[in-house]
């Protein structure tokens, strides 16, 4: 475990938080296309892992040599699931609110799974990203973030999978980024088109079989961002404590807010660049101390 905080690898972690926080230009233009949200996860993540097997076919015989990454696949798959049901039919705001309690969740698992030990620090770090989160995400007509609907239970189902997820992931830091990256985007893509095919067959959904041919370069070019994602994400997640990986994954919240702004989809507020400030600041105002141990050269 590492012994302090890597700049580095939390770069690396934000540029996984802005293709996420930019993704739904993507979603938003394959609808106007006449895909629904959960087909363009479907093919997207599909495609992600399909380029995988092609960069490297024997990935699965890795795979396979790992059982445990079968719980990586399936959180997964519970995250992408939760997270586009509970949009599609909930108020977003709300949504996202409650999904982005993940960091709790993280901080409670990495104690039981990992052994990390939940200092003064990994709580501050979490109270000072979960206020900012609060602060963005805060309207007064949607209440407290209390569950009152199944699509708040669903949100929030969402949150502890994803919490779950990047503690698998840290847990096995010892298998490639590759392997754990094609079980998480395969487990992703299935349980979507599970998802699809399941609300296509009780008329929730239309098929995605009168898209627009101008959705395919839109996919093509989100298949590529959402791999390069999904790659930061593998290396930050086995480099950085799973405390400090909760807290900058809220960044995702800032990007989605700005961007919205800049593209004339949403007003931006005082209180999204202080609650912004303080999702940016909590990882590095609030680091670990370096262990005292030296290592001799």
């Amino acid at each position: 475990m590492p012994s302090s905080v890597s700049p580095l690898a939390i770069l690396i972690l934000i540029s996984n938080t802005i293709i996420w926080g930019l993704s739904w230009t993507a979603f938003k233009s394959l609808r106007g296309y006449g895909m629904h949200p959960v087909w363009a996860t479907a093919v997207i993540l599909t495609g992600c892992t399909l380029l995988i097997f092609m960069y490297r076919p024997r990935i699965l015989q890795e795979v396979k040599g790992h059982p445990a990454l079968i719980l990586v696949a399936i959180a997964a798959g519970m995250t992408n699931t939760a997270f586009n049901s509970a949009v599609a039919f909930g108020d977003v705001v709300r949504v996202i609110l409650l999904f982005y309690l993940m960091p709790i969740w993280a901080i409670l698992l990495a104690r039981l799974v990992l052994h990390e030990p939940i200092t003064s620090r990994a709580v501050a770090r979490i109270t000072l990203g979960l206020s900012g989160a609060m602060i963005v995400l805060y309207q007064p007509d949607i209440g407290l973030p209390l569950p009152s609907h199944w699509v708040d239970w669903v949100a929030l189902a969402g949150g502890m999978a994803f919490a779950a997820n990047n503690i698998m992931l840290r847990r096995l830091q010892g298998v490639s980024d590759g392997a754990r990256a094609i079980t998480m985007l395969g487990g992703g893509g299935l349980w979507a088109c599970l998802m699809g095919i399941g609300m296509s067959v009780v008329g929730d959904v239309a098929w995605p079989t009168a898209v627009d041919a101008g959705a395919l370069p839109v996919l093509a070019a989100w298949i590529v961002l959402f791999l390069i994602a999904n790659l930061c994400l593998q290396y930050s997640v086995a480099r950085l404590p799973a405390n400090v990986t909760a807290v900058v994954m809220l960044t995702e919240i800032l990007i989605a807010s700005v961007s919205a702004w800049m593209f004339s989809s949403a007003q931006l507020r005082f209180q999204d660049l202080v609650g912004g400030v303080l999702i940016i600041a909590a990882p590095w105002l609030i680091r670990d101390k370096v262990s005292t141990r030296k290592q001799l050269a």
